[in-house]
């Protein structure tokens, strides 16, 4: 018994002097419980929406207060006609758009029936109903207090109109973001995997010693990858739009040198983490945590953005996922072209720059 508490006693003192397992043993637990806390909700919050006020009246004025003041929706803009409406859509702006009448208020007030059209991005089948559920709500309550009276005939009865998917089907939204979760895993953990493996083996002394630079030899590791993903989005699409039933609208050379761009900034992740670990096991174990997770949360695909607190809507920006997602979204299933995603392709590359040229920098370092 003696001798097997003096094994538990130096095996405490084992874990207690290394850092990095108190980080894990510690510091995870808390931070996955406030970032699936936060993160995992299907609860929406502060939808940017556009509105045409074709009524221009008191009723309707005080109709868009009353979807506004709660804390489900946020009018971006009031429009005036239905090419802006279009636009605000393309552009990723809005989720939603409200579409009030000519005679809303004359309607209402005199007890008829008035429809209210409700114009929803449905690419997310899972936020368009959710979207549509509040706004049929708040027509409800709206027409209560505008009555006064317990019960009353449903007289705002919405009209919905479902853009891009009105079918309401799954694949437009897990579509993109299995393409993104299976290239992200993919490019950064073989990547990774295969230059901690050479070091492992001793076969990058003799790369060391060799007149290779070090940009050959960080190339000759991406490229072989690059093409194997390219393929990996191929079959992809080719199951997507034989198997699913989901065409592709958009340019499809532009969803593929969108791809590349990604796989780039994939593989130039998988390198950094490679030349910073040594061993395979970490390396695995940093791809899978560090990229995996933070795909599937911040990226859109699973869990909308928006609904999370800023400093976790900040940190979904240094995920290179979330603007993929946007992209694919943006040309596969609403069919836009290049003017629309160009901010987030100048991110993405901006993020395979940074990270190609550090990793250079470092291997630099250990040729010297």
């Amino acid at each position: 018994m003696k001798r097997l508490l003096s094994f538990v006693k130096k095996e405490f003192k084992h874990v207690m002097r290394d850092r990095k397992t108190l980080l894990i043993l510690f510091g995870m637990p808390v931070v996955q419980i406030l970032i699936f806390g936060f993160a995992l909700s299907n609860e929406i919050k502060e939808s940017g929406i556009v509105v045409l006020d074709n009524s221009h009246s008191e009723t309707s004025r005080k109709f868009i207060e009353k979807v506004s003041s709660g804390h489900y929706f946020e009018v971006e803009n009031l429009i005036d006609d239905n090419a802006e409406l279009e636009n605000s859509f393309k552009e990723g702006k809005v989720k939603l758009a409200l579409v009030i009448p000519n005679h809303f208020e004359e309607r209402v007030l005199a007890g008829e029936p008035s429809n209210l059209q409700v114009v929803v991005d449905a690419s997310d089948p899972n936020t368009a109903t959710v979207l549509t559920n509040y706004i049929a709500a708040i027509s409800r309550d709206f027409q209560m207090q505008m009555s006064q009276l317990p019960v009353t005939p449903q007289l705002i009865q919405p009209e919905v109109r479902m853009l891009y998917n009105p079918q309401l089907k799954g694949a437009p939204n897990f579509v993109p973001g299995v393409m993104a979760l299976v290239l992200m895993l993919i490019c950064v953990m073989m990547t990774a995997v295969s230059i901690v493996r050479e070091k492992e083996t001793g076969t990058m002394e003799i790369l060391l010693v060799s007149p290779f630079h070090p940009f050959m030899v960080i190339m000759a590791k991406a490229i072989p990858y690059m093409f194997i993903s390219l393929l990996n989005v191929t079959t992809i699409l080719l199951l997507s739009v034989w198997v699913l039933d989901l065409p592709i609208n958009g340019s499809i050379l532009l969803l593929y040198a969108e791809s590349s761009l990604f796989i780039a900034a994939s593989l130039a992740i998988g390198i950094f983490i490679s030349i910073k670990t040594s061993s395979q096991q970490v390396a695995m174990l940093i791809s899978l945590m560090g990229m995996m997770l933070p795909t599937i949360l911040f990226s859109g695909f699973m869990f909308p953005i928006e609904n999370m607190p800023l400093p976790l809507q900040v940190i979904s920006n240094i995920i290179p996922a979330k603007w993929f997602y946007i992209i694919v979204k943006s040309i596969m299933i609403k069919g836009l072209g290049f003017s629309y995603i160009w901010k987030e392709t100048l991110i993405l590359f901006g993020m395979t720059l940074f990270f190609f040229l550090i990793s250079l920098k470092n291997f630099k370092i250990r040729l010297s």
